[in-house]
């Protein structure tokens, strides 16, 4: 069985997890606090929703395979094959009314990812990747994606969800390399790195990621011709702190600020 036997049932299952959180959307839905701390980490009753569904579909088609799944946790997670999700990756924005969110599944081979797709249900758009090429199916059509090139970070633009997401020390060596982009953005979540994969900005660099935050991004963003790594280089499926770009030499200039 090849990764392209996998592509039609993903599919099936991103529409099944947007029909499931479509109405919980721009409604007054409850809200948890997973952090116990101040600081917000929310889940909604679409999340888990959302993740149930997809879960269900898995045991049924593939039970032999593992989950790893933000809200339920693990099930054999040494399996051959893994399915690694985040039913609402961008839940501030969902809760908040903005459609900067997407549900993020990614199929794990080995322990690398082999397939991610990100599926924005509200806005119609799914980008995917197999690392070999990436796609982006919506309003406007299909297409292939490819990230744009940048030749240093003079000319970069930057995206990071929010610097305040970074511990002090992260957020120094951040600080480093926004001030030599031409441009630096927060926000946008799974989203920016579908848009650097589509070639609208030029580098992502972000702390404190889960594998389900970043898996399903990685098969997309290589696939369009990006770098995703680590801080220090090395793979990201496991997330930790992540730079991704469109270009090596913006890749490359990043790590040495990073790493100094």
């Amino acid at each position: 069985m090849t990764v392209i036997d996998f592509t039609a049932f993903i599919g099936r299952m991103a529409t099944a997890s947007g029909e499931t959180i479509l109405p919980f959307f721009r409604t007054t839905l409850g809200i948890e606090n997973k952090n116990a701390s101040h600081d917000l980490d929310p889940v909604t009753e679409a999340d888990r929703a959302a993740e149930a569904v997809m879960r269900r579909m898995i045991k049924d088609n593939f039970p032999k395979h593992g989950i790893v799944g933000e809200e339920f946790g693990e099930e054999r997670a040494d399996a051959e094959y893994v399915w690694v999700l985040d039913p609402i990756d961008g839940t501030k924005s969902f809760i908040a009314g903005f459609p900067i969110w997407g549900t993020l599944i990614a199929l794990m081979h080995n322990g690398t990812p082999a397939f991610g797709m990100m599926h924005q249900p509200y806005i119609g758009e799914r980008f995917s990747g197999d690392g070999g090429a990436a796609r982006y199916e919506g309003a406007s059509g299909k297409r292939k994606l490819a990230v744009r090139r940048c030749a240093s970070l003079a000319d970069a633009t930057l995206y990071t969800t929010s610097p305040r997401l970074m511990k002090a020390p992260d957020r120094a060596q951040f600080e480093r390399i926004e001030s030599e982009v031409r441009l630096s953005r927060y926000g946008g979540d799974c989203y920016a790195y579908c848009m650097l994969a589509a070639g609208h900005l030029d580098l992502i660099i972000e702390t404190e990621l889960k594998s389900y935050d970043i898996a399903a991004l990685i098969p997309i963003v290589t696939g369009a011709g990006g770098v995703i790594t680590t801080w220090d280089g090395k793979p990201a499926q496991a997330g930790g702190r992540i730079v991704a770009a469109g270009d090596k030499r913006v890749h490359e200039a990043a790590l040495k600020l990073l790493n100094p």
